[in-house]
Formats: structure tokens, sequence, C-alpha cells
């Protein structure tokens, strides 16, 4: 259980990182930052050609672990998730590789921040995303969520919680294919074979100009999110709506 890296999976070069905590794969901010340490890891390979990224469990990611950063006195653990969750969002966008996500069930918060700054997304028939932020006191991921919704959607989506179908995404063109939650990894392996099957140093070269022509500065974007989630703690709002949650009462 944790983090785990699957070495070569059907064609040389496809790597899978799998993320495996139950019950909900809530990572902790030690988590977050092992997951962008294996994803750097992966891409820095001269060997790795994709990197396929998913979970076990009843769901891709549910985000951080509310339970840890409340159990914590003072603001130490909530900084060291939200640094956990930066490094780990940046690791899936920097990786020198095309990184694949294949989400099944829910893909809430932080697993928006990963699946919205992969390069691929596939997903279960029964796959869900969504950002319960405003519920929970915080902000962050909206920057992510922008790549995957239209802009007036990710705006619905804050505000109200809901969530939207991994259907619904594949209309908008952010989800490549959707399938039985049986064919999930196997249509995700295929794909990579695909790419690994291609020059992989034409590849490299063509995942560093598609980062260099985005119009949006994912990190900073992101940066300044989390800014606003501090203000929120300072205020109070973080706690109290955490509680709530952990209490049950959310």
């Amino acid at each position: 259980m944790g983090i785990s890296v699957v070495g070569e999976a059907g064609t040389a070069g496809v790597v899978e990182i799998v993320m495996d905590v139950p019950p909900v794969n809530a990572l902790t901010a030690r988590g977050w930052f092992e997951l962008a340490e294996a994803v750097q890891r992966a891409g820095r390979d001269a060997a790795t050609r994709v990197v396929v990224l998913r979970g076990e469990g009843r769901g891709f990611n549910a985000g951080v672990d509310i339970k840890e950063m409340q159990r914590a006195d003072g603001f130490e653990t909530l900084v060291a998730a939200n640094r956990g969750c930066y490094a780990a969002f940046a690791a899936v966008y920097e990786c020198e590789v095309p990184v694949i996500a294949a989400v099944h069930g829910f893909c809430l918060g932080g697993g928006v921040g990963l699946a919205g700054n992969a390069d691929i997304v596939v997903a279960s028939d029964d796959a869900y995303f969504g950002l319960p932020e405003v519920d929970r006191g915080a902000l962050g991921a909206a920057t992510h969520l922008a790549r995957l919704v239209p802009p007036h959607l990710v705006r619905a989506m804050v505000y109200t919680c809901r969530t939207a179908t991994a259907a619904e995404l594949h209309k908008h063109g952010s989800v490549l294919s959707v399938v039985p939650r049986d064919r999930l990894r196997d249509t995700a392996l295929e794909i990579a074979e695909g790419i690994a099957a291609k020059d992989p140093y034409v590849i490299r070269r063509a995942k560093e100009s598609l980062n260099g022509i985005d119009p949006i500065d994912v990190k900073r974007s992101y940066r300044f999110e989390q800014g606003l989630t501090f203000e929120l703690n300072l205020m109070g709002a973080g706690d109290r709506h955490r509680d709530a949650f952990v209490k049950g009462d959310r």
C-alpha cells in the first residue's frame, strides 16, 4: 500500500505509478511528496517513455487527508500538505514524458490537480470529478479543473461543489476515452504503448514544446489559489469547515 511504482508493463518504457492508500486514496502530506518523487524519478529515467498514473480501491484520489490535518496543532501540517500537493501537481505537469491519468470512481480535490495536469485522461464509466474545497473552507485546483471543463462550468463547480461525470468531460474533449471499469487499466496501457512505440527523443521534445506554449502558468496560478487558502485558515474558516467534515456534519 502507499505509492508504488510498477516497472515495464506490456511494452518497455511504460511505467505505472499506483496510489493505494485505503480507504479513499486521500494522501497525507508525506504521501504527496512521495508521489511527486515517484513521478520525477520515472520521468528522469531515460528508459521511461510514458507514465500511467492510477489508483486502487474505491476511487482515483480524494485529495488531502483532512483528518491528518485536524489532528495536528498549528499550521505546519497544513503548509506541508499544500507544498506536497504543489510538488505532486508540478511533477505530473513537468514530467519529461507524457503522463496518462487512468481515473475511476471519485476524482476530487487533489485528484483533479493530478488529472488536470496530466497529458491524457482516460476514465471508467463510474468516474466523476469535483472540487469540494468551498465546503471544506479551502480553495485550490480550479487551475487544473479549468483544463478539464469550460470556464463557466469551472465557476459553477467551485461555487456549488457539484461534480461532473466522465461522460460530461468526454463531451468537452478533456477525457479521451470512457470505458467500463474492468477495461480502464488495459485502455490506459494500450494508449501508453502506442506512444511508447514512437521515437522517445521526439516525444520528450513534444512534451517540452506543449508545456512551452501553454497559455497559463499552472504552477503560479495554483500558488495564487493556495495563498487565498492560507487566508481562509488565518481567518478561522478552514478549521471550522474541516472540523465539521471530520465530525461528519458535512
